[in-house]
């Protein structure tokens, strides 16, 4: 049997059961535990609609979250480290998300 979904207002992919964020039940799957208070499910290619396993990294606070967005910005720009854009190098090669 597989559980319906749908994408909320911010783009991510919710169960229609529970209500509860599929990149979160995701995770806990992916670490063999629930996940513990304060803990941050980011989407590494900035897609949220993409909850592949391998696309998820748990980071330990909201605060390393956003530490991680911070340097991703500095280094490619802000619209690829907030909205998983490609951007362009200074050799005009397309960029992928980390």
């Amino acid at each position: 049997m597989s559980r319906k979904t749908y994408s909320d207002k911010k783009g991510y992919t919710r169960f229609k059961d529970s209500n509860n964020p599929v990149h979160r039940w995701v995770a806990e799957n992916k670490l063999g535990r629930p996940l513990k208070d304060g803990e941050v499910v980011h989407h590494k290619d900035r897609n949220k609609a993409n909850n592949s396993p391998s696309n998820l990294h748990v980071f330990k606070n909201q605060s390393a979250h956003d530490k991680a967005h911070r340097i991703d910005a500095r280094k490619y720009g802000s619209q690829y480290s907030y909205s998983g854009q490609t951007t362009r190098s200074s050799k005009g090669r397309r960029r992928k998300p980390l």
